[in-house]
């Protein structure tokens, strides 16, 4: 209940705001004026199928029916195996951006991994935020020229079956990682500026994402 809670305060909080209804102190987690949001819940989406303007870089994505997804009942999921199974949403560049969604991590014997990606230039070129139930840590990664390597990393439990929410904000160069509300990772890098935005889970993960929540600012 907390999670469609505060995903649906947020959401709202947005339209009011950018509508001009609602002249809060406080907005969502941004300081500054939200110029831009998007909101992906998955239930309009015929089964099998993928949001409009999303595109595939690896692995196996769809839409399908999942019990207890928090906007009931359907959820993106990636069933498949490949190397790094990456997606993005929509063809559109974010700067200074937040991302939030809800995540689960199905199963996976290697691995069981569910991500956010930004500032996406290409399917080799991009940032990745990170959760591994199998590993119990969140590692922010740079994934340049098809070469994966970290840049922040902190031990915290990952409940595996369980849907959780997982946040990065990206800022100048400045880029912080939040797991359920609470800052876990923090770092600065400069190699990616602007891009799309979109999700990824490793090897034989099997892993569901709800409720993406973009917010350019």
């Amino acid at each position: 209940m907390y999670r469609l809670t505060f995903f649906t305060s947020v959401v709202m909080m947005i339209i009011l705001v950018n509508s001009g209804v609602c002249q809060a102190k406080e907005k969502p987690h941004t300081k500054g004026k939200i110029s831009n949001s998007a909101l992906f819940n998955f239930d309009n989406i015929p089964n099998g199928k993928l949001p409009a303007g999303a595109q595939a870089f690896s692995g196996t994505w769809g839409v399908r029916t999942e019990k207890g997804a928090p906007s009931a009942p359907k959820a993106l999921c990636q069933t498949g195996k490949a190397e790094y199974p990456a997606l993005v949403l929509k063809d559109k560049a974010y700067s200074d951006v937040q991302i939030l969604t809800s995540f689960k991590p199905v199963s996976g014997k290697e691995d069981q991994a569910a991500g956010i990606i930004f500032r996406v230039l290409d399917k080799d070129n991009y940032y990745i935020l990170r959760a591994n139930a199998l590993e119990n840590n969140i590692i922010l990664f740079k994934y340049e020229n098809g070469k994966r390597s970290s840049i922040k990393e902190a031990n915290v439990k990952i409940a595996k079956g369980v849907w959780q929410n997982l946040r990065v904000d990206a800022k100048g160069s400045l880029i912080r990682g939040y797991l359920e509300g609470k800052l876990v990772v923090e770092a600065t890098d400069t190699a990616f500026n602007s891009g799309n935005v979109g999700l990824w889970t490793k090897a034989d993960s099997q892993s569901c994402f709800d409720n993406v929540l973009i917010i350019s600012y």
